[in-house]
C-alpha cells in the first residue's frame, strides 16, 4: 500500500554495525522489496555531516561499516566518528581519538 501511495518510503535504523549494502542484502533476503537509496542509517547521517563540515574523521566503526565512508578522507583526522566497534576500543585507539 505504501508503494502505491504518494509518499516517499524510507527504512530508517540506528545501526552502526554494518554498511547499507550489507543491510540491503539482509533485508532483501528477508523478502523486503527495497532499494539501497531507501535505507537511511546513523552512518548515513554521520557521512552527510562529515561532508557538510568538510572534516577528516578517525573512524572508530566496525570494519563492516567502512564501505559507507568510501571516498571520505581520513588522513590527518580532525574529527572522530564512533560506532559500535568494541574491537577498536583499546588504549592506543582511544589515545589517537583524544589527540
Amino acid at each position: 500500500r505504501l508503494r502505491s501511495a504518494p509518499v516517499t518510503v524510507r527504512f530508517v535504523t540506528n545501526t552502526t554495525k554494518e554498511s547499507k549494502r550489507d543491510l540491503l542484502e539482509r533485508l532483501t533476503g528477508l523478502g523486503f522489496d527495497i532499494a539501497e537509496n531507501e535505507i537511511f542509517t546513523s552512518l548515513t547521517a554521520a557521512r552527510n555531516l562529515l561532508e557538510q563540515q568538510q572534516v577528516r574523521p578517525l573512524l572508530l566503526v566496525d570494519d563492516k561499516a567502512l564501505p559507507d565512508f568510501t571516498g571520505i578522507g581520513t588522513d590527518n583526522p580532525n574529527a572522530v566518528v564512533v560506532g559500535l566497534a568494541p574491537e577498536h576500543f583499546h588504549y592506543e585507539m582511544m589515545n589517537r581519538a583524544f589527540r
